[in-house]
């Protein structure tokens, strides 16, 4: 007779933003996951919500014992997660954008001892459209490159961190991309890859309906993650 694999037990850091909150309503729909902590920006009216007890930032260091971090919250938050992780050699998963380099740096240093993914999309699809743009830019030398994305109106930064991605990997292919942005409405996230030769055109798109893709791929990274050695991993490389 064998046992039952305990869940994995999940630490949600910046649980009260609108990625946290879908990470705690979809984490409670999986088996193999247990979240063991909320942590708050600030002290939260209620300490104990659905039988997972919440944390302020501040409190950060008394959080009981976790398998793995799922970190979306601010860049002023970012350094206390990662030193967290590092100190309790624990993995960490972080959609945290507008880091600068020094936390970047830092990020690369923590490589070392423990295994993290960080990543302006968890998307599981812009994942496999990463690697396809940087075929495409690979097998078509000289072809133009233009990277076009839409979302909603309040969305403040362009181009989005996700068309920066897909940038530095046809870059990576040998391409020199080009960007165009829309702010519309309440489109979620849409992402064109265009390559353009003589007579010809070939587009890579990734169209987001739901921003629940975005929680349930970070859920699935923290997953994979848990069991690696230390080093900086790529949402595809986390695929299987």
């Amino acid at each position: 007779m064998t046992d039952t694999p305990h869940p994995c037990r999940v630490l949600i850091h910046g649980a009260s933003g609108r990625m946290g909150q879908a990470l705690l309503r979809l984490a409670g729909e999986r088996d193999d996951l247990t979240v063991v902590a909320a942590i708050d920006r600030s002290t939260p009216s209620q300490r104990v919500v659905d039988g997972i007890p919440h944390f302020s930032a501040d409190e950060l260091g008394g959080v009981p014992a976790f398998d793995v971090a799922i970190d979306f919250s601010l860049p002023a938050g970012f350094d206390r997660i990662l030193a967290l992780c590092v100190s309790r050699g624990r993995p960490l998963v972080s959609g945290t954008t507008g880091i600068d380099e020094g936390q970047r740096e830092a990020l690369a240093r923590a490589a070392a001892t423990i295994p993290l993914a960080w990543a302006t999309n968890f998307s599981l699809g812009v994942a496999i459209l990463n690697e396809l743009v940087e075929r495409a830019a690979q097998a078509l030398p000289g072809w133009d490159c233009d990277i076009v994305e839409s979302h909603h109106v309040h969305k403040l930064d362009a181009p989005s961190g996700t068309a920066l991605t897909l940038g530095e990997c046809a870059g990576q292919g040998g391409a020199t991309p080009r960007y165009a942005s829309l702010r519309a409405g309440d489109i979620v996230g849409e992402h064109t890859v265009q390559f353009t030769g003589l007579g010809e055109r070939v587009e890579l798109v990734h169209r987001a309906t739901n921003r629940d893709i975005f929680a349930r791929g970070a859920l699935h990274v923290a997953s994979r993650l848990v069991a690696r050695p230390p080093g900086q991993y790529r949402v595809r490389d986390l695929l299987d």
